[in-house]
């Protein structure tokens, strides 16, 4: 891609979440990167999802959700599980993130979507479990780097199987031809929605976030 041909906000909040990821946590996008490498392929990655506002991917989407199909298309995972329900907007995250995969190439039949999480924590929580139903063992995490360093002790406490993580990394993002799919998000719409902030307090919001709301599962 190139650089002069990119939306400027797009880019420098990449750049701004990528410097955060590796100013203040350890370790870094790109060894996390080069340690996954080392493992791939990956039977499935996981995307936590982003609200939806019945017109176009946000920045943040647009990022998490490139970064799944370059992964999908360099085989380093063979399946994708996009995340999240409709939390803020009357649009399933998962579902909308999986339309624009498939519109970008990635075969349907290693995209899943899992519609239940309404926090990070939820993301991989019932992703995890999706997987495990799947038959899958070899999991990862792709998002990006700010997220993933938030959300790594929470993968490596709660679960039995081992969970990577891949957050992109702003110099192959930069490189990846720029791309603007068009989805019909109709599929993706619930009827009758209610905002997260309608059915859940702040405190219950704060609970969820650390996943004090999530029911588990002993493995």
């Amino acid at each position: 891609m190139r650089l002069h041909k990119l939306k400027i906000p797009f880019f420098f909040l990449l750049v701004f979440i990528t410097v955060s990821g590796c100013t203040f946590f350890r370790p870094s996008p790109n060894k996390l990167f080069r340690r996954a490498l080392k493992n791939e392929p990956y039977d499935v990655i996981i995307v936590p999802g982003v609200p939806f506002d019945g017109n176009t991917w946000s920045v943040a989407m647009k990022g998490r959700v490139i970064w799944a199909v370059y992964l999908m298309k360099q085989g380093i995972a063979k399946n994708v599980i996009f995340s999240g329900g409709s939390v803020y907007s009357p649009y399933v995250e998962g579902k909308i993130m999986a339309l624009y995969a498939e519109k970008m190439g990635v075969d349907s039949s290693h995209v899943f979507v899992e519609d239940k999480a309404q926090h990070s924590t939820e993301n991989i929580y019932y992703s995890y479990w999706m997987a495990k139903k799947l038959g899958f063992s070899k999991i990862a995490v792709a998002s990006d780097p700010f997220q993933s360093n938030l959300l790594m002790r929470f993968t490596k406490r709660r679960f039995k199987l081992p969970i990577a993580h891949i957050p992109y990394v702003i110099d192959t993002l930069a490189k990846i031809d720029d791309v603007h799919p068009v989805i019909d998000p109709s599929s993706a719409h619930v009827e009758n929605f209610k905002s997260i902030e309608e059915t859940q307090t702040m405190r219950q919001r704060l609970r969820g976030t650390r996943g004090k709301n999530i029911k588990y599962i002993k493995e």
